[in-house]
């Protein structure tokens, strides 16, 4: 069974997702070793699932421990966690980095347009300083793709990066702030902008900075100081290739090759439906070559447009660098 990159990003139909998502987890159970060992141990026999709610979803703490892998080719790039000092970071280990890429132009295509068309700035301290950030590769690429001459990261020269919005609005140019929250909030201390056609995009949390605030207030104070009408977010995570986007208010929608399911709090094998609030499993048929089946550490529960919300942790998760405030 040779699935290739565009099987998984031409899916377009929840039967082609489905289909698609069933062969994957076949090649996955055969082939990646970790994952093998867990769904033995549950004692789930691959042969006998026939649909994707019976798949079993791998807690994602084992990308601490364990090298998830389905793939034997050479790893190409390995991504790494944040965290604080001390704690065991997750590593994705990546044999085909062309996935990732593929996976977050052809998303942000869909949810924005094409990227040539913006400007992209950056302010992602806590990212900026360290090695392995996923983040950080993809807004090396999208600054890179842009074309833009603006475009590029501005670590605390604030005063910097508010003469840049400027010259940008004044040019009506469409443009991009992705930022780590504090970063964003310290921002908007120091200046006001109306910027009604920027796109603020926060991720990444307070990383221990400020003070963990709901979202609305969080994005009552974003959207006043920048003057938009709503702050976007991304929901990513160093062991997934693909990325979910909200557009404003908190709800998430994801790309035709990744799923969100909810499960069940107090029986982790047991999916629950829709409005419930559970915790967050991810299906990313991009993960082909790692695992496509992750229980995360996040709460959350999903819409009747099939659209979700991030509502916070389980208690004792680690601090992580995807966006989670707690509601």
């Amino acid at each position: 069974m040779n699935i290739k990159a565009d099987n998984i990003f031409s899916v377009k139909t929840a039967n082609e997702f489905n289909a698609l998502a069933l062969n994957i987890f076949k090649l996955q159970a055969q082939n990646c070793n970790v994952y093998r060992e867990y769904i033995f141990h549950l004692g789930v026999d691959a042969d006998e699932v026939t649909e994707v709610r019976q798949i079993p979803f791998l807690p994602i703490s084992f990308f601490k421990s364990h090298s998830v892998l389905s793939s034997t080719n050479p790893v190409e790039i390995t991504f790494s966690s944040s965290g604080t000092t001390g704690m065991v970071q997750s590593c994705h280990h990546v044999t085909d980095v062309k996935l990732y890429k593929q996976s977050y132009l052809q998303a942000f295509t869909a949810f924005y347009g094409d990227v040539n068309e913006y400007c992209f700035l950056a302010l992602l301290p806590s990212y900026q300083q360290r090695s392995g950030s996923s983040l950080i590769y993809m807004v090396n690429d999208l600054i890179e793709k842009s074309g833009h001459p603006q475009s590029g990261y501005f670590l605390y020269n604030h005063d910097e990066l508010l003469q840049t919005l400027l010259e940008l609005k004044s040019k009506k140019q469409k443009t991009v702030l992705i930022g780590v929250t504090y970063a964003l909030l310290d921002f908007i201390e120091q200046f006001d902008i109306n910027f009604p056609e920027l796109i603020v995009m926060e991720t990444g949390g307070m990383k221990g900075k400020r003070k963990e605030m709901v979202r609305e207030e969080l994005h009552e104070q974003l959207t006043n100081g920048f003057g938009v009408k709503a702050i976007h977010s991304e929901y990513g995570m160093t062991e997934l290739l693909s990325q979910a986007y909200s557009l404003g208010d908190g709800i998430f929608n994801c790309p035709s090759w990744m799923q969100v399911l909810i499960r069940d709090t107090n029986d982790p094998l047991s999916l629950i439906e829709n409005g419930r609030t559970g915790g967050i499993n991810v299906i990313d048929l991009a993960n082909i070559n790692s695992c496509s089946f992750i229980a995360t550490q996040d709460l959350g529960r999903i819409n009747p447009d099939q659209s979700f919300e991030v509502l916070g942790r389980f208690d004792n998760a680690d601090i992580r660098g995807c966006n989670l405030l707690v509601q």
